[in-house]
């Protein structure tokens, strides 16, 4: 059998996997598996967030993979793909590449499905977050036409950093609209659940994972890319308050989170928990027979956070760290069973723990020049993203003890 043709298979494999939200010690294993199975036995593989390196005894191939958004259907699509050619069901290489490019060609999710995602998500995590049934019916509206903007404005004809700024400065600006005409009770609830589809989960969750499996330049640089949407999602928020204010009344006051009691309750936060969850797994390209699944597991996490915040001293820090794991642990229990990749359940089920909320008041305070208060927002937002990263980093080395052989893939 060519080297080649197989080191060649094995790359295009990583490559669909790489720019479409797998994490690299998946994408090198996918690799491994693939050129393995095929005979191949002088192989390497050097797997960076934005680069593939293939080699072999006379094959060598460097590849750039610049960082963009995520299709995981395609991710779990590839992984089968890979167990199918060890499992023997898909022994020519010719055959494994038709349908590597019948992956590669699969188009997105209908644009009507991302709309419809991303205005539940915003709506659910709206609740999440605090917002009443009104402030959620609003988030709803502008989620959607935040998407309609992303589809056909900014991801088609802008750069990421032009395209997070504006989407930023339309969320923030269509929400003060429709408050401004009497819809809607809490603004700062409002626009928060109208900016987290712009919340860069897959990048953050992926960067976590590489450093905790040891791969600190990829993921440092995938951790940059999020940090970097996060500015530019704040920017966009202070640019819209900045103008707002030279209107006649100036400066719209905000006073803090404020926390509905309807939805505050605890049955209400799971249906907003597994409504948001699910309506993002739509946005990041799961397959549709997996919305439920993922739904449930950011559901479960969410519960966790609340149960510790609730009825411990552990506060929001410590509720994000115990929940992190639940979901870590839950995630891998669901991708066994059900035969799929971890990262599927985990991108989204981690969703509702990141600290979008502490975007939007970082902001916020400091366009209204409230230093100490941007400082403190900021801190706690840092403190979250902290106890997140610490929850993988535990979870993930389960798989090195005991636990591991019971939640091995």
């Amino acid at each position: 059998m060519n080297d080649e043709n197989v080191l060649t298979l094995a790359s295009e494999a990583g490559r669909i996997m790489l720019e479409n939200g797998a994490e690299i010690s998946r994408v090198e294993e996918t690799m491994d598996r693939i050129s393995g199975h095929y005979g191949i036995t002088a192989r390497n593989f050097f797997v960076l967030s934005n680069g593939i390196f293939t080699t072999g005894k006379a094959y060598a191939n460097a590849e750039f993979i610049p960082i963009k958004g995520c299709q995981l259907e395609k991710v779990v699509e590839v992984n089968q793909l890979s167990r199918d050619i060890c499992e023997g069901r898909c022994e020519s290489v010719d055959e494994a590449k038709a349908r590597l490019c019948a992956i590669r060609s699969r188009a997105p999710k209908p644009a009507w499905e991302q709309i419809l995602g991303s205005a539940l998500g915003s709506g659910g995590f709206c609740a999440i977050f605090g917002g009443g049934l009104a402030d959620c019916g609003v988030s709803f509206v502008v989620g959607a036409l935040l998407y309609l903007f992303v589809l056909f404005v900014s991801a088609p004809h802008m750069s990421k950093i032009l395209g997070n700024i504006l989407g930023g400065a339309v969320a923030s600006a269509l929400c003060i609209l429709f408050y401004s005409v009497g819809l809607g009770d809490s603004l700062a609830n409002i626009i928060i659940g109208a900016i987290i589809p712009l919340i860069p989960g897959v990048q953050f969750t992926n960067g976590i994972r590489d450093v905790a499996n040891e791969d600190y330049i990829a993921g440092a640089t995938r951790l940059m890319d999020a940090v970097m949407v996060f500015f530019c999602i704040a920017l966009g928020v202070m640019m819209t308050f900045a103008l707002h204010s030279l209107l006649p009344g100036g400066m719209i006051e905000l006073h803090g989170t404020v926390t509905d009691g309807i939805t505050a309750t605890f049955a209400l936060q799971m249906v907003a928990a597994f409504v948001g969850t699910a309506a993002f797994a739509v946005l990041f390209g799961v397959p549709r027979r997996h919305y439920a699944a993922t739904g449930v597991v950011g559901m479960i996490g969410w519960a966790v956070y609340l149960l510790v915040v609730r009825h411990s001293a552990l506060g929001g820090v410590g509720g994000t760290f115990f929940a992190t794991i639940v979901v870590f642990v839950v995630s891998r229990l669901v991708a066994v069973v059900r035969k799929t990749p971890l990262t599927v359940f985990l991108i989204c089920g981690i969703f509702p723990l990141i600290p979008g909320a502490g975007v939007f008041w970082t902001a916020y305070y400091i366009v209204s020049t409230q230093g100490v208060l941007a400082r403190g927002a900021g801190i706690a937002a840092i403190q979250v993203a902290v106890a997140i990263v610490l929850g993988i980093v535990v979870a993930d080395s389960f798989r090195y003890g005991w636990m591991g052989r019971i939640l091995k893939k």
